[in-house]
């Protein structure tokens, strides 16, 4: 029993810290998103510009032109273009998610992330304890999870064994009734 507390306590620890990095990774991807969001914009303000000088403003008119285009390199720059075009709409779509709640940030970004971001996040992430009531929130929460999980097998697995040794002992009582 006491040993079945004492693990019970380092589950909950263990969650508990855990937990309290949910939301330090989650800014740290959010700051990431920004950042790519902010660098892509900069490398796409001459082609947006050229959009609405000469396209009222239609990025895909440019980059159809470009590929209608007899000129090799103009064809060969439709795609540079497009390129760069969609992964700025993409990054604006993870930019918008990381304006949302915290859990859906955080379901967002476990559930659905833009890898390479995400993987640069892993490489880079620098584990905090922080001490604000979202970090105090999710370790508990995440805590309480694991414990219960937890405790839930354990105790599963101790209901499975005595009922197996409850039968093994039932199967020998019989024997030894059916032997006399």
């Amino acid at each position: 029993a006491v040993l079945r507390a004492y693990l019970r306590l380092v589950l909950f620890a263990l969650g508990l810290l855990a937990g309290v990095q949910a939301p330090g990774f989650v800014d740290q991807y959010s700051k990431r998103v920004s950042a790519h969001y902010i660098e892509a914009t900069k490398n796409f303000a001459g082609f947006e510009r050229t959009a609405h000088l000469y396209f009222g403003g239609s990025v895909e008119a440019l980059i159809a032109h470009h590929e209608a285009s007899p000129d090799a390199v103009f064809k060969d720059e439709a795609k540079s273009v497009a390129a760069i075009y969609a992964r700025l709409k993409k990054l604006a779509l993870e930019l918008d998610a990381m304006s949302r709640s915290l859990f859906a940030r955080i379901f967002h970004v476990a559930f659905h992330p833009d890898k390479a971001i995400l993987d640069e996040t892993i490489a880079a992430y620098s584990y905090t304890v922080p001490l604000n009531q979202e970090a105090i929130l999710c370790g508990l929460l995440a805590a309480l999870l694991l414990a219960l999980v937890a405790e839930s097998l354990l105790i599963g697995i101790l209901r499975m064994g005595q009922s197996a040794i409850g039968v093994s002992r039932s199967s020998r009582a019989r024997a030894r009734t059916q032997q006399h």
